[in-house]
């Protein structure tokens, strides 16, 4: 991929792009030799035809007036002055050959550029990296400085950036190299050591002579790893301070035990916790706010990467011998304005139930464990609690991120909170290591008052996660970062509180709010269509709650099923319910999928249970300022009967979904009045796309909004939710598992013919 490295004037995308807020991007403990870049000489010519810093070095062993790189990031530089072109030089007196024993050598002379001459030119490369004649003549003549000096300095600068961006990419390369690497020894030692699941005996001829001793060590390790299973299952459905209306004296007993086995984990007194929560308060702090060198930005992407060693000489980390960090590390960081109020989004983020209702597509479980501190006065300034969250994707090919982590809000100003989470690092030597695979260094969020309703907020994220095997498809978006990194939380935010505006306003347009003749209709419908999407995103992760079994579809691609049975809750039908879901890429546009799927005009194109038929919007309301945050209820008349279909599409700038389950038309009617909503029982089905990811490396830089609809491939997962038997205690049979097998194969195939992707 190239950028353009020539001297044409900068444009208005260019400085866009360079004003624009920090995007993410993962990291794998690089910039070893970041300082190096400063000392190597580079060739005078444009530096873009080398493709980095290798063909400058190259080129220098080539030439002989060279240039050194200066930059205010990798300590005083020199660069050449005019002085270096005079007359004046000693002579070589040593012979060469025959032919040049006469020729003259000129001796270079360097100075140094002043930390203010460096401080402006750095100014207008953040602005434009290409200044064009003019502007270098300016600059001239502002620093006192020749136009060639100027023209250099900017050479070097793209190079110097041009070089940790190759050493960044390098050891990604070599991070992927050690993955797989590690992903082929774990197939064959599984291979090698095959074994029954259930009590770990060995299967094969070559491990068929264990002992008795050795079966029953096995069995007991089994036994031990369902029992730590049950706590974990125990801690998330029965929170600290509640317990089971129908539970048993002995049964409570051993859920507080559970319970007691969590909130005993650290061996800790409260006053190191509160220490350690300090440390991480101000970590936070430089790291939302610290410019370069410990951030450096991309010069393809825009978006900004944590230098690793300015990281750990920064906040003294201890580092493994190699100089290497045994797990990966994903650093992002972000800014965006939200729509809410400051005291309730710091509630939001200490109230477990309302986090998580504000994240999702993103959290599947979380609980509070132990409050270590209440804080003080009604907004709970300086409350620290330990919390437990699954982080997941919509889909069920990427495992979930189990994460234990103690959470602080703190008052900055009168205008400014803090929220800092950080994992403490005595649980890894109590809890089994499965718990622990991720853990959080500390990350969180600034959150400043922006006045009118508004927050601005600076997240970041900064993970350390055991190195696992990530499916092919998903790879790029996970190792970069995306998926779980400060952009998706932002855009989450953002796409929630917007919502909450909206289904709070109550001087809705009524372009914004056709079909619904009340307030509280609407306040109904969108109340409905909330908990329609939140079941969906619980329904295709890789959750523990769910159990998939992989089986091929009939065009191909994988899909996983998973079964339940809902016994008593009011909001999904009664009976065993199948979930089946299937994740393929295609070779389109997130934006134009999206537009697609959400058109009712074109539905009839890729759902089969119209037959062909058309769909009619009967009511659509508004839930954000993107005309694609709507929920609408949409008529489809067939031959035999016709039926309402509730739809919820959601859009932000990491991901898009789109919901639907289909509806009881009375039951609606009602619900568009402005009824309860809660006994309408819903069984949601959808999509969740993603960007393929590879579109963080774009080939052009570009801001507008038509040329990013045509970046990059799509993720998309459908999920498909059926009941097979209203009767809970029915088994599952195999006409049902082909029933959905067609539904989800049928339907992937509509969307590639209609989209011109068929494979092949």
């Amino acid at each position: 991929m190239g950028v353009d490295m020539s001297n044409n004037p900068p444009t208005s995308r260019t400085k866009d792009f360079f004003a624009s807020p920090a995007l993410s991007l993962s990291l794998a403990g690089i910039f070893r030799d970041a300082g190096a870049a400063a000392s190597r000489e580079v060739e005078e010519g444009d530096e873009g035809s080398g493709g980095g810093a290798s063909a400058a070095v190259g080129s220098v062993r080539r030439r002989e007036d060279t240039t050194e790189i200066s930059s205010e990031n990798s300590g005083p530089g020199r660069s050449r002055s005019e002085d270096e072109f005079d007359g004046e030089g000693e002579h070589d007196e040593d012979d060469v050959d025959g032919d040049n024993k006469n020729k003259k050598k000129k001796r270079k002379k360097y100075h140094r550029h002043t930390t203010e001459q460096i401080r402006e030119m750095e100014a207008l490369f953040k602005e434009s990296p290409h200044p064009d004649e003019k502007q270098r003549q300016q600059l001239s003549k502002q620093l006192g400085l020749a136009p060639r000096q100027v023209k250099f300095w900017f050479q070097n600068r793209r190079t110097q950036i041009k070089a940790i961006q190759e050493r960044h990419e390098n050891s990604l390369l070599k991070g992927e190299m050690e993955k797989l690497r590690d992903e082929n020894k774990a197939m064959r030692e599984q291979i090698n050591k095959a074994c029954c699941p259930n009590c770990g005996t060995a299967t094969t001829s070559r491990d068929a002579t264990l002992t008795t001793e050795e079966q029953q060590l096995r069995i007991e390790n089994a036994r031990l790893k369902s029992e730590v299973e049950k706590l974990r299952a125990a801690l998330v459905k029965y929170p600290p301070g509640t317990s089971s209306p129908s539970c048993s004296a002995g049964q409570d007993q051993e859920n507080r035990s559970s319970l007691d086995f969590y909130t005993g984990i650290f061996g800790l007194e409260e006053s190191r916790i509160m220490e350690i929560v300090n440390q991480a308060m101000e970590e936070l702090k430089k790291m939302a706010t610290a410019g370069e060198p410990l951030w450096v930005r991309s010069v393809e992407t825009g978006r900004e990467i944590l230098n690793y060693d300015e990281y750990i000489k920064e906040f003294n980390i201890e580092v493994p011998g190699n100089g290497r960090p045994k797990r990966s590390i994903e650093a992002s960081r972000e800014t965006g304005l939200v729509f809410v109020d400051l005291p309730r989004l710091v509630q939001s983020f200490m109230d477990v139930n309302q986090w998580k209702e504000m994240f999702p597509c993103m959290i599947s479980k979380a609980a509070t464990v132990d409050v270590i501190n209440n804080g003080e006065g009604d907004n709970r300034n300086g409350a620290v609690q330990l919390m437990f969250a699954e982080l997941q994707m919509l889909t069920p090919l990427v495992p979930t991120r189990e994460v234990y982590f103690v959470r602080c809000c703190k008052q900055l100003s009168p205008e400014q909170w803090a929220i800092v989470d950080v994992s403490i690092d005595k649980v890894e030597d109590t809890i089994d290591a499965s718990l622990v695979k991720c853990r959080k260094r500390p990350s969180g969020c600034i959150i400043e008052d922006k006045t009118n309703g508004h927050c601005k907020v600076i997240w970041v994220e900064h993970l350390e996660c055991q190195r696992s095997t990530i499916q092919t498809m998903y790879r790029t978006i996970v190792n970069s970062g995306l998926a779980f990194g400060a952009r998706h939380w932002v855009a989450t935010l953002q796409l929630q509180c917007e919502r909450l505006v909206f289904f709070m306003a109550t001087n809705v347009p009524m372009k914004d709010s056709t079909g619904v003749a009340t307030l509280a209709g609407r306040k109904s419908i969108l109340k409905l269509a909330q908990r329609m999407t939140a079941s969906f995103c619980r329904a295709i992760g890789a959750s523990s709650y769910h159990t998939w079994t992989k089986i091929s579809s009939k065009t191909g691609d994988d899909i996983r099923i998973a079964s339940r049975k809902n016994l008593n809750d009011p909001g999904e039908p009664l009976g065993v319910i199948l979930c089946a879901v299937s994740s393929v890429w295609l070779p389109v546009s997130p934006y134009l999928l999206f537009d697609f799927l959400r058109d009712e005009t074109r539905r009839n194109e890729w759902d089969i249970m119209l037959n062909g038929g058309p769909a009619q919007t009967i009511a659509n309301l508004s839930k954000g300022q993107d005309r694609g945050n709507a929920v609408t209820i949409q008529s489809m008349k067939s031959k035999e009967n016709s039926m309402w279909i509730l739809q919820d599409t959601c859009i932000n700038s990491y991901e898009s979904m789109v919901v639907y389950a289909p509806v009881d038309i009375t039951g609606m009617q009602s619900v568009m009045t402005g009824c309860d909503a809660s006994n309408i029982a819903i069984l949601p089905s959808g999509f969740s796309i993603l960007p393929d990811g590879l579109e963080s490396r774009p080939m052009v830089l570009t801001s507008s909004q038509e040329d990013r609809s045509s970046e990059g491939g799509t993720l998309l997962t459908a999920a498909f939710q059926v009941l097979t038997n209203s009767s809970p205690t029915a088994k599952l049979t195999m006409e049902s598992v082909e029933s959905v097998n067609t539904l989800i194969s049928c339907t992937l195939r509509n969307i590639k013919t209609s989209l011109q992707c068929e494979d092949g």
